[in-house]
């Protein structure tokens, strides 16, 4: 392809996060023109914590259009098994319906949790054959109806 008089492609395998931060701003940027009035991405985090404060196990994700989103999720091998990945994963659902959000959606590995999320209600909805003699598997999860009806377990989990 010609490009352009002025531009170039670069393909990076370090790029700065500046760089990177630009992405979802013109994005965002496109989305609001076409879906007027909706709500950016707004990071969530769930933390497992010891007396010092270090992180023993957390969940990072977000919601974004009705959606709670879980990017990564994690316990640390000696306080598997003792019901906090069912209680941090909880606590999320509940600030993602106070946040407006009616489902949830997440990825895991078929050598990770693929029966920890069917326990608590997910679904799969999709699978990749990733990485090779496993599997990739999408999973959600209603909290609600889409007019706000229904509800998520429920518990104190602190302001929304």
């Amino acid at each position: 392809m010609d490009l352009p008089p002025g531009l170039r492609i670069d393909v990076e395998d370090a790029p700065a996060a500046a760089d990177l931060d630009r992405i979802p701003e013109g994005l965002e940027a496109f989305n609001e023109a076409m879906w007027p009035g909706h709500q950016p991405f707004r990071p969530l985090g769930v933390f497992v914590r010891d007396a010092a404060g270090k992180i023993l196990g957390g969940l990072a994700g977000g919601t974004y259009g009705g959606w709670l989103y879980v990017r990564h999720f994690w316990v640390s091998e000696p306080l598997r098994g003792r019901g906090l990945g069912r209680e941090m994963l909880a606590r999320a659902e509940r600030r993602a319906l106070a946040r407006g959000s009616h489902s949830v959606w997440l990825d895991t590995f078929s050598f990770q949790a693929p029966e920890f999320y069917r326990r608590q209600g997910y679904e799969v909805f999709g699978e990749l054959d990733v990485p090779p003699g496993y599997k990739r598997i999408f999973l959600r999860k209603a909290l609600a109806t889409r007019d706000g009806g229904g509800a998520a377990a429920t518990g104190a989990d602190g302001p929304a």
